[in-house]
């Protein structure tokens, strides 16, 4: 019985034992468990200091490379091409004065020598006319002293007459022989008259001869086409025993040292170009041509702006010259960067820390974030110029949707990740990536050889710009 009683009195500890675990096992499994301390979260930024000073915008625009003296060769007259300089074709390079084309002046020195002609038979015919004038003009003073002996005569009757000595019939004649003197005086003075008629219309036609003799020259001279001025052929549309017509266009020439670039600027942009009296600044501008590996620059200055905006177009028309500008070529498109009047007291901060209401997050007390109201004045780039007050404090380089006041940061600032991580500007090349470099200039049509010479200096030095290296690469494809 003793040993009945104890075994079912450990039977049911063991079940109670069982039972309560089991509790505990399922109150342990239902309570949530407590979570650990909260920890604030901390960003790292980079920041910038905000510092005052004088910055002068540069605007940006794309404009055409153009050639300020441009001009056609046409034919004065028609005829047959007898002769081409040697440097007639497309780039060739002519002087001031050179013959570039001569047309058969066969003709031309024909109708010369018509002119040449008539022009003496009228000289001839205004100095036969001058000596037929001379006599005329003598026979008219013979004349008239043939009419006064006829006049004495006739009054030495007329007193004999009245003397009782002479007859009638004597005054009679005498007075008929003055009468007949003074028709003939009448007659050398019409001829002397028809005389002085002669040489006038001798001279008109001495004159008109010598305007067609002229005429006739200037078509003689029109077979030879001379280069006005030192310049480059381009698009020759003529060869040698060719006929060509009169008003024929035959080459374009193009002055390649008197270039200017044509750009187009927002009204906004003009506006600021303008000075107090409402003209264009004469801004000095920067033009760059991109080509493989070396960048083409040319500097030059604002000269005029078009009369129209053009139809269909916004903004305005702005024209510069350029000055020195080696491997430019009209009809190129290039960057232009002209440079704005100063600003004073801006602060140059990322374009990233400028939001779209003009907020900018400061570092503050305990590096925690605090926002400020800033003027955004331009927009340079990635880069924008701002006013306010916020000169000497940390700026946010970047904001993002995560970063806002009170938020507390880690600043990085850039002085200390620059010095940390220099950038680097040159690289060595191995011989066979420089050999590949250089074969891929050589075979390069398009690229001036000017600048393949320059590219070419630069990767036979131990150092090579990575920029120049990038350039030519994505180029290649590689």
């Amino acid at each position: 019985m003793i040993g009945l009683f104890l075994a079912a009195a450990t039977l049911g500890l063991l079940v109670w034992s069982v039972q309560m675990i089991g509790s505990a096992l399922q109150t342990r499994m239902a309570d949530a468990p407590e979570p650990p301390p909260a920890r604030e979260r901390v960003f790292t930024v980079n920041v910038t200091e905000a510092r005052m000073s004088r910055a002068t915008p540069v605007l940006e625009s794309f404009g055409e490379i153009a050639s300020r003296r441009m001009l056609e060769l046409r034919a004065a007259g028609g005829g047959r091409v007898v002769a081409l300089a040697p440097g007639f074709e497309d780039g060739g390079v002519v002087a001031q004065g050179d013959v570039l084309v001569r047309i058969d002046p066969a003709d031309a020195q024909s109708a010369v020598a018509r002119a040449q002609s008539d022009l003496a038979d009228a000289q001839a015919e205004q100095r036969d006319a001058v000596r037929a004038l001379d006599l005329a003009r003598d026979e008219l003073t013979a004349a008239q002293q043939q009419a006064e002996l006829r006049e004495r005569a006739y009054r030495r009757q007329i007193d004999l007459a009245d003397r009782g000595v002479g007859t009638t019939t004597a005054t009679e004649t005498a007075e008929l022989a003055a009468s007949a003197a003074q028709q003939a005086v009448l007659a050398r003075r019409q001829i002397v008259t028809q005389g002085e008629a002669r040489i006038d219309q001798a001279a008109t036609s001495a004159a008109r001869a010598g305007l067609a003799l002229d005429e006739a020259q200037r078509r003689l001279d029109d077979t030879v086409l001379i280069a006005p001025f030192d310049g480059t052929l381009s698009d020759p549309t003529v060869v040698e025993g060719r006929l060509v017509s009169a008003n024929e266009r035959l080459a374009d020439l193009i002055d390649s040292d008197d270039l200017e670039v044509s750009f187009r600027l927002s009204t906004a942009q003009y506006a600021r170009l303008l000075d107090a009296h409402g003209e264009i600044r004469r801004a000095d501008v920067v033009v760059t041509l991109e080509v493989a590996g070396v960048d083409l620059t040319a500097m030059g200055r604002v000269t005029r702006t078009s009369a129209a905006a053009g139809e269909g177009q916004t903004g305005r028309l702005v024209f510069a010259s350029l000055g020195p500008s080696p491997g430019f070529r009209p009809g190129d498109f290039v960057t232009v960067r002209v440079q704005e009047p100063p600003l004073e007291n801006v602060i140059r901060l990322p374009a990233s820390a400028v939001d779209a209401e003009g907020l900018v997050l400061l570092l503050g007390t305990e590096n925690r974030l605090e926002e400020a109201q800033v003027t955004v004045v331009r927009r340079q780039g990635d880069d924008v110029l701002v006013r306010g007050d916020i000169v000497g404090r940390d700026v946010v380089e970047a904001r993002s949707p995560l970063l806002g006041a009170g938020i507390a940061v880690k600043p990085l600032r850039r002085d200390e990740d620059a010095a940390a991580k220099p950038e680097p500007h040159m690289l060595e090349l191995t011989e066979a990536r420089r050999a590949r470099l250089m074969a891929f200039v050589k075979g390069n049509q398009t690229m001036p050889q000017e600048a393949k010479a320059r590219v070419l200096a630069r990767l036979a030095e131990q150092m090579v710009p990575v920029k120049m290296v990038e350039r030519i690469e994505s180029r290649m494809g590689g």
